[in-house]
């Protein structure tokens, strides 16, 4: 098992590790040192700490990289064996308080080093979930966890916490997948599973949000950028690598309609929650068809047109 060519420092922690790992690594785990050291910083700490603390890499502000334990070895840095012996960990220079920002040096030099780390651990894809169950639980592909996982720490602060959904689109982006995923041709729909989406200026967790939520529906995508679409109604943009969020449904033209057929129990109120519309619209798109349509009044039956977000 090889370690990462682009270090440059390497201090082998004598004690403070676990040899060998007992799992194949397929996990990245980062973390924030909570100072603004350079990586021979960091690997002359874990070297010669008596904490029962290291890391397999150490990512100092200048973009210097440090070797603190072999890949080959599980690190001391989680506070969970099972994680650690799946995964490199990776101590990131940081500011000493919240958010814990990182230099555009140290922040760059990561994503190369995660990139790194991948390709020669056959990690084709890099998967990050803002659900805790998810991320410890590896489901639906996830491998990104954070120490606040697994104990009562704010690790990797808010700041690298936040970006983790763009570091896994640029290191994808790097390992030429495309984060994994081939998109239909836009304009196509998605489905958002979840109320509570953020919707965001850009394409990327480096963009603010919008201070709003697309709500559960079905949405028309325009445009596609580092696994992020862009919404037919300007609001901003989402993003599609969840599969517990998103469901891809397909390619779709600006006058494709979707309609919905009333059933035993609906409401407008929940029939434009689930879509991502309004009542009113709803009304509107409906009226001339079902002129007895109000807010109040649908009839089981009825063939609604839904109007597109």
């Amino acid at each position: 098992m090889s370690n990462s060519s682009l270090v440059t420092y390497t201090n082998i922690t004598k004690t403070q590790k676990t040899s060998p790992r007992t799992h194949t690594i397929d996990t990245i785990t980062i973390h924030c040192v909570v100072g603004q050291w350079t990586a021979k910083q960091i690997c002359d700490y874990f070297a010669n700490t008596d904490r029962n603390a290291s890391c397999n890499y150490g990512v100092g502000k200048d973009g210097s990289i440090g070797l603190c334990v072999d890949e080959a070895d599980r690190s001391w840095c989680s506070s969970n064996a099972a994680n650690d012996h799946r995964a490199i960990t990776i101590e990131t220079a940081s500011d000493t308080s919240s958010p814990y920002a990182v230099t555009t040096e140290a922040y760059n030099a990561l994503i190369k080093l995660v990139t790194d780390i991948c390709k020669r651990n056959n990690i084709s894809k890099l998967v990050w979930s803002t659900d805790k169950n998810t991320r410890v639980n590896h489901l639906n592909g996830a491998n990104m966890t954070v120490h606040r996982d697994y104990a009562n720490k704010s690790c990797p602060g808010d700041y690298l916490y936040n970006k983790m959904g763009d570091i896994a689109s640029q290191v994808n982006s790097l390992l030429g997948t495309s984060n994994g995923t081939a998109y239909p041709t836009v304009p196509f729909t998605v489905q958002v599973l979840i109320s509570d989406l953020n919707i965001r200026k850009g394409a990327g967790t480096n963009y603010a949000t919008t201070g709003k939520y697309t709500g559960k529906g079905v949405f028309t995508i325009t445009e596609v950028s580092n696994g992020w679409g862009k919404l037919k109604s300007g609001a901003g943009w989402i993003y599609l690598e969840n599969s517990s969020y998103v469901k891809i449904l397909g390619t779709t033209s600006t006058s494709t309609t979707v309609t919905h057929t009333v059933v035993k129990g609906d409401t407008l109120t929940a029939i434009a929650s689930k879509y991502g519309t309004t009542v009113a619209k709803i009304v509107e798109a409906n009226k001339s068809k079902y002129s007895k349509l109000t807010a109040d009044y649908i009839v089981v039956g009825w063939v609604l047109t839904i109007p597109q977000s």
